[in-house]
């Protein structure tokens, strides 16, 4: 780009007076960047044919114009934001005037100045963005007050506007004129947006550089919202609302629980606020490693609640902790998962199902879809994927938490008693709950052929249910071939088509050494192992109390 006064453009040579450039020669504090800028320029310009550039702070436009030369044109274009004195001072009008100019040549016109103060600039290309098919910046330079709290903000906004793999530039860290650690220094404010935003980005730039140069990571998030002008998605969004998810796990289950995360939060973009219930033996280590498999956290929480000393879970078992969600969770409606979940798509279509008044949204159990007792006879749900009213189940709770101890001893307990105490539930789709695949789903059944199995052939969630090993009854059994098993267990899920996508998912988990064939062959023997010899101790106490028997009869 040309820097001097009197410099030209154009193929002729001529230097006539609406073909150069119009800048100060003492106030160029920019080019001194331009051969960072240019290798930083090559990658942006690869990744879209037709950038946006968001500029704060132009001054007369040296970097304006580079941006516009060599990334810009022929099809880019940039916004510049300077408040030019709100021309009302000689200068501010004159260096409006000159920006003009610099633009006018450089770029002909794909580019636009907002004459105003960074703050109302911004507020207003927020609500603009938001109306645009593709709204935001490839390139944002933040150049504006030296204020921290100026700074910052400015940081802070133009953030929202850059899109994910966006390069953001924050010009004068080390600033010379005032302390870095006074709050009249860009750096302290710097900071603060750093820390702030910690996981989102990259840092291209070294402690040292005088600009710190980033590239976005994180997903574009306007948060803006003008009322009335878009889908509930992005009311939600802008208000902060997230996805709200609960699992209740104990130690055994930790593994499981961390490839259910991961697949969770890889498939679902945007807020999710993860709720990890411990009914027992969760150390922080395995915390530690459940925290450690989110592929992402810049938008997503994990907290790990204990259960109340009187929770139901304590009283009767960890597979009731289900039924204490409404006086543990923080929340009013949350999705709740079981930890043998292996995620396939967005769960952001579910969360936002409407389940209307009711206090459970769920799908059909596929194993027993009209219930396991010949007395049931209404659809009966499974248990493990629901969507939750928990403001409507905690004003009937005091009713639940009794009938779960009048039931404590039913077949499925804690999944009777929901099905018991709510039986006007919303039915969801197969496709949020596949159940029995590979296995009892393809066994004939007058029950099952009430339910649309379809809905489970290219599931969103698979649901691997059963034991997590089968008994050597059932593995020796010809009639039930395959057996329901876990991945995880000694038999496998052999018949199951998704059960080496969990242990894809398992090997990008913390737990991955687990996921390599030597380790699941040494595993499956010892587990196998365990299986025959408590398996012969029955048989054997079985035959020796039979044995005892007859000898007192004889």
């Amino acid at each position: 780009m040309p820097q001097s006064s009197d410099a030209t453009v154009g193929t002729t040579g001529a230097k006539t007076p609406e073909r150069v450039y119009r800048f100060t020669p003492t106030q160029d504090w920019f080019s001194h960047n331009i051969p960072t800028w240019k290798k930083l320029i090559e990658d942006v310009g690869r990744q879209t044919p037709s950038p946006r550039v968001l500029e704060i702070g132009s001054w007369e436009g040296r970097s304006a114009v580079f941006m516009l030369t060599e990334l810009c044109n022929p099809t880019g274009s940039i916004v510049c934001i300077d408040h030019f004195d709100l021309l009302t001072t000689a200068a501010g009008k004159e260096r409006y005037k000159k920006l003009h100019h610099n633009l006018r040549i450089a770029g002909a016109d794909n580019y636009r100045v907002l004459p105003q103060f960074s703050f109302p600039a911004l507020m207003s290309l927020l609500e603009e963005e938001l109306e645009k098919t593709q709204p935001g910046f490839d390139w944002v330079y933040v150049d504006g007050s030296h204020e921290a709290v100026d700074t910052m903000l400015d940081g802070e906004l133009s953030w929202r506007l850059a899109r994910k793999g966006a390069t953001v530039i924050f010009d004068d860290y080390h600033w010379d004129k005032e302390p870095e650690d006074s709050k009249h220094h860009p750096k302290r404010g710097i900071d603060t947006f750093l820390k702030l935003h910690e996981g989102e980005y990259e840092c291209l730039s070294s402690p040292e550089d005088y600009q710190v140069i980033l590239r976005k990571t994180a997903e574009m998030r306007i948060g803006f919202l003008v009322g009335g002008k878009k889908p509930n998605l992005l009311v939600n969004e802008a208000l902060g609302y997230g996805i709200n998810v609960a699992f209740t796990i104990d130690s055994s289950y930790c593994q499981p629980a961390a490839v259910a995360i991961h697949s969770l939060v890889e498939r679902t973009p945007g807020r999710i606020s993860i709720y990890i219930i411990n009914c027992g033996g969760l150390t922080e280590e395995h915390e530690t490693k459940l925290r450690g498999s989110l592929p992402r956290t810049n938008d997503v929480t994990v907290s790990f609640l204990p259960l109340p000393a009187n929770s139901l879970a304590n009283e009767l078992g960890p597979s009731w902790a289900k039924l204490d969600l409404h006086c543990v969770l923080p929340v009013e409606r949350v999705l709740y998962f079981d930890a043998d979940i292996l995620f396939r798509g967005d769960i952001t279509p579910l969360w936002e199902t409407d389940i209307g008044n009711r206090a459970i949204g769920a799908a059909p159990d596929v194993g027993h879809p009209m219930g396991h007792d010949q007395a049931h006879a209404a659809l009966y749900f499974n248990a493990g994927v629901m969507l939750m009213n928990l403001k409507k189940i905690r004003e009937m709770s005091d009713v639940m938490l009794g009938k779960s101890r009048q039931m404590q001893d039913s077949k499925l307990r804690d999944q009777d008693v929901l099905n018991a105490h709510f039986g006007d539930w919303a039915p969801l789709s197969l496709q949020w709950n596949a159940q029995g695949l590979g296995t009892y789903v393809r066994y004939p059944s007058a029950d099952r052929e009430r339910l649309n199995i379809a809905e489970m052939e290219e599931p969103l969630i698979v649901h691997f249910t059963g034991p997590v090993n089968p008994s050597l009854v059932d593995v020796l059994n010809p009639y039930i071939q395959p057996p329901t098993a876990k991945p995880w267990g000694f038999f496998g899920a052999p018949g199951h088509p998704f059960a080496e996508g969990w242990w894809k998912m398992l090997a990008k988990t913390p737990f991955a050494s687990f996921a390599t064939p030597k380790v699941r062959a040494s595993r499956q023997r010892e587990a196998v192992g365990r299986a025959i010899a408590d398996a012969v101790k029955k048989f054997q106490e079985r035959v020796n109390g039979v044995t005892d028997e007859a000898l007192v009869n004889v």
